[in-house]
């Protein structure tokens, strides 16, 4: 039945065909917890009510215009963006990779506007992962994404992660950016230090160079602010790439920058022909209602600790196969000492869904709906899938 789709994805076999909550339903009947939310995208869960009737009102007013005219929505939803954050001006996308795209070419005009033409240069680091496309793939440290993509493109540099003497052997006065994820999702699901954040920050006012956010992964409520940056002082960026979570399941994505960075893109400077359009708009609204709607941002982070704590204790249980907990709020990864496959398989078999990344780390990203029972439970069946493997090796070993 797939034999005419491009084979880059390798998706078990199961069907899923529909969803309610936190719960996806095979086209079998079977029932799965669905701890990975389409990787951080699905914030308020599956088929959620309000996300649903906004989807359907909009979708019998207007789908699509273009840029070429106004979409009031989408102003509405940009003023609410620079309210309750750092930005001034937004640009929206359909992806997270087109939101990269943006800022790259913001941070790239902000200097050439300002007679720094050469002023070009984009550090990132080791473990992160800001897109596909081909500049965005250059952005980030794996070279396995960029392998048969033709050569490196020139003015990015990647350092290691968090290692501060790299960083400030590699700071001068070409650098146009420094584009980071506050916690990382491909990566591992590693937390950025709060100094280094700040280094970072200072380092780049010293060389004027600009500050970018990677939140694709991390932002909308995951950590249990709006947007991770918020944990930490003196830390603003410049500019912020956005998507997944503010879409709620709708493809969204969106640049957010201050009015400074924001200066040398003028009209010619930038465009899409999907992003902005009323449909997206009009879910990003709803979904932003949701999200700074009163105790929302708390109980997320009440859950978060829940699950944390839940997660620790397999780490304590499992010393042998499991090698520590990373990320923060509920983007978690379990770091393990052997093939987080195989944990990820054994829990779908169990009707629990989670992912991997990079590091040999089960990733887990719920909906920011989860309850402590939703977190009990999935920690039942990683106990269960942990407890397997451990008496599978030791079978082996005694053998």
């Amino acid at each position: 039945m797939r034999e005419a789709m491009m084979p880059v994805y390798g998706p078990p076999e199961v069907v899923f065909e529909r969803g309610e909550g936190v719960r996806l339903y095979s086209s079998e009947g079977k029932e799965y917890l669905d701890f990975i939310a389409g990787i951080s995208v699905n914030c308020l869960g599956h088929a959620h009510p309000k996300l649903v009737k906004t989807l359907q009102e909009q979708s019998e007013k207007l789908w699509h215009l273009s840029n070429m005219f106004r979409v009031p929505e989408g102003e509405r939803l940009s003023e609410r963006y620079a309210a309750d954050t750092f930005a001034d001006r937004v640009f929206f996308t359909n992806s997270g990779t087109e939101a990269i795209e943006c800022a790259i070419k913001t941070a790239r005009k902000y200097h050439y506007v300002n007679g720094n033409v050469d002023k070009i240069r984009i550090i990132s680091f080791e473990g992160s992962f800001h897109g596909r496309t081909l500049g965005a793939v250059n952005a980030g440290a794996n070279p396995n994404y960029r392998e048969g993509f033709g050569p490196a493109m020139e003015g990015f540099t990647h350092l290691p992660f968090d290692d501060v003497d790299a960083f400030n052997a590699a700071m001068g006065e070409d650098v146009a950016a420094v584009l980071i994820e506050p916690v990382q999702g491909e990566g591992g699901c590693r937390e950025v230090p709060e100094e280094f954040l700040k280094l970072i920050r200072k380092k780049c006012d010293e060389f004027g160079a600009l500050v970018i956010y990677d939140e694709v992964q991390c932002g909308a409520g995951r950590t249990g602010k709006l947007f991770a940056y918020e944990w930490f002082s003196d830390v603003n960026p410049d500019i912020i790439a956005v998507a997944k979570g503010v879409g709620g399941g709708f493809p969204l994505g969106a640049c957010l920058t201050t009015e400074e960075a924001a200066k040398g893109m003028k009209p010619g400077s930038h465009g899409s022909t999907y992003g902005g359009n009323p449909l997206a708009m009009a879910v990003g609204n709803a979904v932003w209602d949701e999200l700074t709607s009163d105790g929302f941002l708390e109980n997320v982070q009440r859950v978060s600790a829940v699950l944390t704590q839940s997660l620790s204790s397999l780490v304590d249980r499992y010393p042998d196969l499991v090698d520590g907990l990373r990320g923060k709020g509920l983007l978690r990864g379990l770091a393990l000492k052997i093939d987080p496959m195989k944990i990820r398989m054994k829990a779908l078999d169990k009707g629990l869904l989670v992912g991997t990344a990079g590091g040999q780390v089960v990733r887990l990203a719920p909906p920011l709906i989860v309850n402590d029972d939703d977190v009990f439970q999935a920690i039942n069946v990683l106990d269960t899938c942990l407890a397997e493997v451990q008496a599978e090796s030791q079978k082996e070993g005694s053998a």
